[in-house]
This record gives C-alpha cells, sequence and structure tokens, in this order.
C-alpha cells in the first residue's frame, strides 16, 4: 500500500480544513470489528484528495448524501473529487484486529480467558481502525462511540460514559491529531481518584489486579507530583478533561501519550522484584508521557521531520521534572549509564541523522518511521539539557511558554519553536540549533594537561564542531585513604565550536584526576589523560558523585568501542571497583555492557569462557559486600546469565531462592529455565512444568523463549518455523523466541540458519508490517555469529532484497555492529 508523502500531506493540507469525526466501533465478539466513520470537513476550494483506511471489507460510502462505489478503494485510500465548501463523508467498514501491537491490538489472557482490545494509531496506524484524513496538521475534534461486551469498561480520550447495553459515550476532544486517538476496551481492574479536580485513573487486565494495587500509591502519587510539577514551569494548563493510565498488554514501545489516555506496556506492572532503578524507569515514563500533553499533544509537529519535537522534549522534561518532584534525585545518572549510551551508538552508524533533519530527508512516513531512534530520544534530550545550560532554565522555560501559547491545539515546525525562543534570549538560537540540531556525530574532547614551575595548564582537544558548555571536574587522592578522591572546586569552560578551549594555567600542582563534562552536562565522548586514567583505575569507586562516575565508564566504554581500551581491561576495572558502587544504575549499566556486548561480541569465542568467569566472581562478591536488594538482584542476574556449568543454577531452584536472597520470584526461575536451557540441562518437560506452574502470558514467553533455546535441531526447526513460517506469533511471543534462538554457545548449531535468516526476513516484514519487521531486524538478526560471512550475506541483501524500510534500517545497524565487534577482536 502507498505511504503518504509530505508533498501530499502538504497539498491535502492546503485544500482542507478538517472539523469533527463522529466514530462508532462495534467490539463485540467477532473475528472482526465494525467501523463507521462520519467526518464532516471544508473544502477550501473544488479539488481532488483522498482518504484512508485498511478495512477487512468496505460497505458503504456516502459523500453529502451520495453514495460512491467502494470498489474505487486502491490499497488505502479512496479517492474524493470535491467541490468547494462543507462536505460530510461516512463510511461503514469492517476492520481486522491486530496480534502485532499495530491498529486494534486484541488479547486474550491465558491466566484467566479474558480478552483486552487497545489500539497503538501511531503513525499511520489510524487506517486499520477508522477512515481518516491521516496527517498529523489535520486536528479536528473525535467523538466515538464503543460497543463492547456487557462486562468489559471502556476508556478513551475523553470521560467515557455507559449508555447501556454495552454501549459507550466517550466525551469529545479538543483539537487532536488523529494519530492520538485512543480506546482500550476489556475487563480492566482500575483504580481511580482524583486530582486538581480532574479525574485519574489507573487500569490493567484482571490477573495483574494484585501487582498494580501494591504500587498504586506510588504510580498516582509519581502521576500527582509531576501534573503540579508540570503546571508550576507551564502557564497552559492540562488540557484534557482527565488523565488515565492504561498499562496493556503486548505493547511495542515503553508507552503512547495518547491524550487523556496514556497506553504503557504492562511489564511496568511489576509481578516480581526489581530494582529501585528499574522503579525509577517506570516513573521516567510516566513523567515523559505527562510532558507529551504539551509537546506533542497541545501543540503537534506539522511533518514527521520534527519528531524531535516530540520525543526530546518529553525525554529531557521526564528526567529533569522527576528529579525535581524528589521521587528520584539521582535520575540523571541512569540516563547517563544507559540512554545516553543508546544516542552516542545510534549517532555514530552510518544511519545517523539530525536530530532535526532536512525535511527532504524524511520524505514519507515509511521513512518517518526509522527516526524513532536514539538520536530522536537521547541525544535531542542531552541537546536540550545543553540548552538549558548555555540559555538559562528562565529563559528556556519562557520561549516554550511561548511556544505553547501561540500554538495552542495546532501545529508547529522547527522553525515556529526556535522564533519564540529567540524572544526569550539575546542569543543566537539560530546559531546553536545549526550547530546541535543540524548535525550529525558524536563530538570527541580530550584534555591535555602540562606541569611546569608550579604551576599547570589545561586545554581541551576538540574533534568536532559543536560548541559546548562544560564543568571540568578535579579531584586528588586522599593521602589518609588512596581508595578516595576528593574534589577541588571545579573550573566551568565554554568551548566554542571551531576550536578547543584556550589554555587554562592554574596555580600549584595538577589534580590527580582531570574529568571533562563533570555533571554530564553536554553530548560529547571524553577522554582523560593518562594520568587521569590510571587515577580512575585506582580509584574509580572513590569518586564522589554518582553522575561523576558515569561519565568514567561511559568513556571507558566508548573507548573500547572505538578500539582505545582492551575489553579484558575493562573488565578488570568492573572486577575492581563495582563491587563497592551503590548506585545500582551504574552496577546494572556497566554489568549489562560487559555481559553482552564484550562477553558476546567483543571477544573472541575462545577467551568468553574467562570472561564469564570473572563476571561470576564480581557477581559473587556483589553479593557477599551488599544487602541492597537492588544490586542483589542486578548481580544475580548477571550470575544466571554467566553460568556455564548448571549446578548452582540446580540448586537455586531446588531450594527456591539465592543464598541470602533473592527468593526465586517467577522472573528469577525464567532466567534460570532459560539458561539451563542454552546449557542443554533442561527438556521440553521441564519447560512444560514450569508453564503449567506459571501460566501467565509472562511464562508463555518464558516457555517460547526456553524451546528455542535448546540446544537440538529438532527444537531450533520448530522455533524458525514458528517465526518465519506460520505468522501464527504475536509481537511478544515472536520475540520471545527470537530472544532464545541465537546464543552464543551454540554457534555450530545455528551457523546453517545464517543464510535462511535474511531471505525469512524480507519476507516476514512484507507480509507483517512494520513491528514484526523491527522485531525480525532487532531480535532474531544473527548478532552472535560474530563473522565476515554474517556481513557479506547482509551487504547482500541489503543490495539485492529491497527489504522494507523498518527491516533495512534495523538491518544496516546491525550490520555496523557486527563491523565494529570484528574490528575490536582484530585489534592488537
Amino acid at each position: 500500500m502507498p505511504v503518504l508523502t509530505r508533498d501530499e500531506a502538504q497539498t491535502r493540507a492546503a485544500l482542507l480544513d478538517v472539523h469533527h469525526y463522529r466514530i462508532d466501533l462495534d467490539l463485540t465478539p467477532g473475528e472482526t470489528f465494525g467501523s463507521t466513520t462520519v467526518i464532516r470537513f471544508t473544502a477550501r476550494t473544488a479539488g481532488t484528495t483522498f482518504v484512508e483506511l485498511k478495512p477487512a471489507a468496505l460497505h458503504h460510502v456516502t459523500l453529502d448524501g451520495q453514495a460512491l462505489d467502494p470498489a474505487a478503494l486502491d490499497g488505502n485510500r479512496l479517492p474524493l473529487a470535491l467541490g468547494a465548501g462543507e462536505h460530510e463523508l461516512r463510511i461503514e467498514a469492517d476492520m481486522r484486529y491486530s496480534r502485532t501491537g499495530e491498529g486494534m491490538h486484541r488479547f486474550t489472557d491465558p491466566a484467566d480467558g479474558e480478552t483486552y482490545v487497545y489500539t497503538q494509531l501511531f503513525m499511520d496506524d489510524v487506517q486499520r481502525i477508522f477512515t481518516a484524513f491521516d496527517q498529523p496538521d489535520l486536528k479536528a475534534v473525535f467523538e466515538l462511540a464503543v460497543t463492547a461486551p456487557p462486562h468489559w469498561t471502556v476508556l478513551g480520550n475523553g470521560i467515557a460514559r455507559p449508555a447501556g447495553d454495552g454501549r459507550w459515550e466517550l466525551a469529545p476532544t479538543p483539537p487532536i491529531s488523529t494519530y492520538l486517538v485512543a480506546v482500550a476496551a476489556g475487563p480492566w481492574h482500575s483504580v481511580r481518584t482524583e486530582h486538581a479536580g480532574l479525574p485519574f485513573g489507573i487500569h490493567c487486565r484482571r490477573s495483574l489486579a494484585a501487582h498494580l494495587d501494591a504500587d498504586a500509591e506510588e504510580i498516582l502519587g509519581i502521576t500527582r507530583r509531576c501534573y503540579d510539577r508540570y503546571h508550576e514551569k507551564f502557564t497552559e494548563p492540562y488540557p484534557f478533561d482527565s488523565y488515565d493510565q492504561a498499562f496493556v498488554p503486548e505493547f511495542n514501545a515503553g508507552a503512547m501519550e495518547n491524550p487523556g489516555l496514556v497506553t504503557f506496556r504492562d511489564e511496568f506492572v511489576f509481578r516480581s522484584a526489581v530494582t529501585d532503578t528499574e522503579r525509577q524507569t517506570r516513573a521516567m515514563v510516566i513523567a515523559h508521557e505527562m510532558a507529551h500533553m504539551w509537546f506533542g499533544d497541545l501543540v503537534t509537529l506539522k511533518w514527521w521531520d520534527d519528531i524531535w519535537l516530540n520525543e526530546s522534549f518529553a525525554e529531557y522534561m521526564g528526567y529533569q521534572t522527576l528529579v525535581e518532584t524528589g521521587d528520584f534525585p539521582d535520575t540523571w545518572t541512569e540516563f547517563g549509564i544507559s540512554r545516553k549510551g543508546w544516542g552516542y551508538d545510534a549517532d555514530q552508524r552510518p544511519s545517523t541523522h539530525p536530530v532535526a533533519p532536512d525535511p527532504d530527508a524524511v520524505p514519507d512516513t515509511a521513512s518517518a518511521l526509522t527516526n524513532f531512534d536514539g538520536i530522536s530520544y537521547a541525544k535531542g534530550a542531552s541537546a536540550l539539557r545543553q540548552l538549558t545550560a548555555w540559555l538559562g532554565e528562565k529563559e528556556f522555560l519562557a520561549g516554550i511558554n511561548d511556544h505553547f501559547t501561540r500554538h495552542r491545539f495546532g501545529n508547529a515546525t522547527l522553525a515556529d519553536f526556535l522564533d519564540s525562543l529567540a524572544r526569550a534570549t539575546d542569543r543566537d538560537v539560530q546559531g546553536w540549533a545549526r550547530s546541535w540540531l543540524r548535525t550529525t556525530g558524536v563530538d570527541t574532547l580530550t584534555p591535555d594537561v602540562t606541569e611546569e614551575d608550579g604551576h599547570w595548564r589545561l586545554a581541551v582537544r576538540h574533534d568536532g564542531s559543536r560548541p559546548h558548555r562544560i564543568t571540568v571536574g578535579l579531584y586528588d587522592l586522599d593521602p589518609a585513604d588512596p581508595g578516595r578522591l576528593v574534589p577541588r572546586p571545579p573550573v566551568e569552560a565554554d568551548l566554542p565550536g571551531d576550536a578547543g578551549l584556550p589554555r587554562l594555567v592554574f596555580p600549584g600542582r595538577r589534580p590527580d584526576l582531570l574529568l571533562l563534562n563533570d555533571g554530564d552536562l553536554t553530548y560529547a565522548k571524553v577522554r582523560l589523560d593518562p594520568r587521569s586514567w590510571d587515577t580512575a583505575l585506582g580509584a574509580l569507586s572513590g569518586l564522589p558523585g554518582a553522575l561523576s562516575r558515569a561519565v568514567v565508564w561511559n568513556a571507558a566504554r566508548d573507548m573500547v568501542r572505538d578500539g582505545e581500551l582492551a575489553p579484558a581491561a575493562y573488565l578488570r576495572a568492573a572486577r575492581a571497583h563495582l563491587p563497592r558502587e551503590h548506585d545500582n544504575a551504574i552496577v546494572q549499566g556497566v554489568l549489562a555492557f560487559a555481559r553482552t556486548q564484550i562477553a558476546d561480541l567483543y571477544l573472541p569465542a575462545d577467551e568468553r569462557p574467562d570472561a564469564l568467569a570473572g563476571l561470576r566472581a564480581l557477581s559473587r562478591d556483589l553479593l557477599e559486600r551488599t544487602t541492597a536488594p537492588g544490586v542483589r538482584l542486578t548481580a544475580v542476574r548477571t550470575l544466571i546469565a554467566s553460568a556455564l556449568r548448571p549446578d548452582a543454577l540446580r540448586a537455586w531452584l531446588a531450594a527456591d531462592t539465592v543464598p541470602g536472597g533473592p527468593v526465586l520470584d517467577p522472573e528469577l526461575r525464567w532466567r534460570i529455565l532459560t539458561r539451563l536451557a542454552v546449557l542443554g540441562a533442561l527438556g521440553p518437560a521441564e519447560i512444560d512444568a514450569e508453564l503449567a506452574r506459571d501460566p501467565s502470558a509472562t511464562g508463555h514467553e518464558g516457555a517460547a523463549r526456553c524451546r528455542a533455546a535448546l540446544p537440538d535441531q529438532a527444537a531450533k526447526e520448530a522455533a524458525w518455523e514458528a517465526m518465519f513460517a506460520t505468522d501464527d506469533l504475536s509481537n511478544y511471543l515472536f520475540t520471545a523466541t527470537a530472544q532464545g534462538f541465537w546464543q552464543p554457545e551454540q554457534l555450530d548449531l545455528v551457523r546453517p540458519f545464517r543464510a535462511r535468516y535474511y531471505p525469512a526476513a524480507v519476507a516476514l516484514a512484507a507480509r507483517r508490517g512494520a513491528a514484526l519487521a523491527e522485531a525480525a531486524g532487532r531480535h532474531a538478526f544473527p548478532l552472535t555469529l560474530v563473522e565476515e560471512e554474517t556481513v557479506r550475506l547482509g551487504e547482500e541483501c541489503l543490495r539485492e532484497a529491497d527489504p522494507a524500510p523498518a527491516l533495512r534500517r534495523k538491518l544496516v545497524d546491525q550490520l555496523d555492529d557486527l563491523r565494529r565487534a570484528l574490528r575490536i577482536r582484530c585489534a592488537p
């Protein structure tokens, strides 16, 4: 089916004003659902255009009371010939439910047999639900009615009221974009309250009710505090009539900012033990999505080249506001150690793009979808954090409030936003935008330190073109405790974009450790001078400030990825310093990089067992040195993933606990079983028994992961058939199966599937759409086969097979990661 181009959207926006949608959905049981849409709109002049829908069956079409031929539907486009003036279009159709998390996703809970449906209409999936002029700058009022089974509850963008016989009427919305319309229906378990005169609610499927109730006050408390903080920051009040948060099954993203009805993946309803870092992540997503009520919903991008105006702002505001509420004051440490690396990695691949790409670089919706990545989120948020430091928070907030006021319930562009900023400051925001938003790549900052005649000098080598405002941290080893670093007063410095920092002169002796970008206020890779690096290797855990330690760990990570630090040296640093680390975000981030990148990708196969042995020893040290539940849980997860013998894992299963804790909950049991399956120490009968013990949706995913991980030819063939031949797997079961399939311990067994992967993935992407295309590229890719042949076959696929855009983007990224791994393995 054709995708909408920017030129087509501009032409249609020039022709039409869309006023109102009346949508009637019939969700009573059936293989399809009924969808009736009535659109009132104005054509400014006579002309031709089209409306979009993707029906299972198109029954009736009338324009201004006159019947049109349903057979005129061409793919997803129904042509319209319009005279100037007011029009009413009515379309009756049946639509298909989805198992891929797109459109109207339907899920039957294996725990109790209850069924739930919810919408995810992002980009162009509204066409799977109802007829629409589907582009973000044709905003309209939406009024929905939904008919559902009598025991269901219906949620939507506005307050939903039952009208009898399973029918629900949803309050009309203010003007919003088509992709933001939302419905969620099913026998929800709900916790409702009121705040600031508005109804608030949180919702999940019934089988998770006890787990939601356990965390309800935490979730609602964070929601209230974020709401209050945004009203202190923003002059525009919350623009909708209610605020519901629904935790829905098999959701592809972390969450979606539907006005008045935010949908979250229901893994955020924790049914097993989690770390404080994971609770912090949930809180950040709550804050992020609420920020979207202003950034994205009240003021919406005009076209998808400005997606950063949604995501970068929500990402920045989510982290910053969570710090300001006091719920998680060290939130920026987690951003620095995990999210920022996501941005750095994306920005160094061939698929990199500017935070705000040129409109010509986003010619259609398919290309726009590939830009939802670490650049639009993490790099863009980093740029905004740097902008706030450079501009001043007062001026920054004045600019965005001006932006809201000028464009409320409308659409805006980068130029509009910069104009609002310029009205709040005398600084050159246009120049800042050219340097930060229109460029690609990561700058690198390297200190040059010299000592002479009772003073020392600092210069900064700046590989890049962006200006940076940074803090330079200065630290000395404590003579009484060589493992502790004592800070000197920091140095604030502005680095121009065209040259390094002028050489600065300081009296006395140089510090033992000099740290550029201390506090992590800018987006740049940093290096340490040799003496500072030696100090860090000896005293990193004694560096005060978790965010400062995160900057050093990120520098080490980047040096490994750039071939400047041996992977084994990173592992030695982790072994020395993580046992004394108290911030679990750092422990979690460092162990994840060591386990999944270094051990699985960057080290040759013959060095991997020693690396895993070191990670097991490190994890045991963590367990011996701390009683902190989060750090202990992180250590146990790494111990499980690094096991090469089944004995200890078997003992834990038998005892249903790790010695000294934690007790094994369903999440840990499935982790152990997956590892036992990889090691060939588990059979199908044990998987079936565990599934009988845990028949939840998560249990079914765990079982699928275990079955695919078995080191058996028949098991691999069955998993392959399920992923690429039958099309029966939902998005989550596909991902779980793919996660189990490729294992570094089974290279000889899985290597024959490599040549089959590329044509199978291309065909799957063409059949099942963007969500499964992305999953096939992310999770089913043979990344563990770090071999030139994997790269050669992938390049051939890109050259000759014409994969769908979502799959192509993932293949480009995965192949680049493989080339990097091969370079690191070959480094002296």
